[in-house]
């Protein structure tokens, strides 16, 4: 897409939402922003993302909730196409409260995919996650591979998404992405995710909670990757303007929960200390992208190691809130 043409971007203000409008404003694009400032994590932290973005001409923000379509009818501007990261996150709080997630991820985005039909706006980019793939036995996980055994509400409605974002596809021919993040990581992640959490207990000289042994892994990705790759979606659907794809973005390289935490205590210089639980229900045994699909679409190539990606967050971290 062309620099100058306008977007909406949805959950603008969270971690992988403000890196993505800082990229884009940076590349010349206009974008209008939508976020509600949910309160899953205090406001303040979600203001601070957003405080560049703030601050530049080609930025408007629209603090709304994706649930309620009266924002919608009032928003005329011209509009090339919709980037959707907005959502209820986290596995866990999803088991506790599935009517908000199912209220939230499916009814909020059929709010926007309606609107975007009502407004002949024909190309959404939208945020999936691996958690689709439940406790998948083959590896690496591809696009091809049967996700109809969500192990969580969260992986459920994203899912659901999927096949919602399908259905307009094919009725009115819309150009749809689904881009299934793996494990995002990076500065200003959101505080209860696991790389903040661990840091945070460090930095205060508090065990760690590890869950199960230690053996459980992840395909962590950096936030810059995850951006890239969402930008070279852009310029695929650009494109590609009646497509309907489903594509991984992940490191293609899983890490086990002993190595990260090791990574972290050498990186904060601390000594280990490591409390042993149970496993929890909804958490996955590992992720692993096959980013092949992305490679020969996107030209998508992670670039950011773990070690060099985790050293960036702790000196965020430090310089944030130390």
């Amino acid at each position: 897409m062309k620099p100058s043409t306008q977007l909406v971007v949805t959950g603008c203000a969270g971690f992988i939402g403000s890196h993505l409008t800082d990229r884009l404003l940076d590349s010349g694009y206009r974008v209008i922003g939508v976020d509600n400032f949910d309160s899953f994590y205090p406001r303040s932290i979600k203001e601070r993302n957003l405080s560049g973005a703030l601050t530049h001409p080609n930025f408007t923000f629209i603090e709304a909730d994706i649930r309620d379509s009266e924002w919608l009818t009032k928003l005329d501007a011209d509009v090339d196409a919709v980037i959707h990261i907005a959502a209820k996150a986290g596995v866990r709080p999803s088991i506790e409260q599935p009517a908000d997630y199912i209220s939230t991820n499916i009814a909020g985005t059929n709010n926007l995919l309606a609107w975007m039909q009502q407004r002949g706006i024909g190309k959404m980019v939208f945020a999936s996650s691996s958690s689709v793939y439940g406790n998948n036995e083959k590896i690496p996980f591809s696009e091809t591979d049967s996700v109809e055994q969500p192990i969580s509400p969260y992986a459920f409605t994203k899912r659901a998404c999927e096949l919602l974002t399908h259905n307009y596809h094919h009725l009115y021919g819309m150009g749809i992405v689904n881009l299934r993040f793996f494990t995002v990581y990076g500065e200003r992640q959101r505080p209860d995710l696991a790389i903040h959490k661990f840091v945070r207990m460090m930095a205060a000289d508090q065990p760690i909670p590890m869950f199960g042994k230690g053996d459980t892994s992840r395909d962590y990705t950096y936030v810059g990757d995850t951006v890239a790759g969402i930008m070279a979606a852009l310029t695929y659907l650009d494109a590609n303007p009646t497509t309907y794809d489903i594509i991984n973005l992940g490191n293609h390289s899983p890490v086990t929960l002993q190595t990260l935490v090791s990574t972290l205590y050498r990186l904060m210089d601390k000594t280990p200390q490591i409390q042993y639980l149970p496993m929890q229900p909804g958490d996955v045994d590992r992720t692993y992208a096959d980013v092949s699909r992305a490679a020969d679409l996107l030209g998508y190539k992670p670039r950011v190691s773990l070690e060099e990606g985790l050293s960036r967050f702790v000196a965020w971290y430090k310089t944030t809130y130390l």
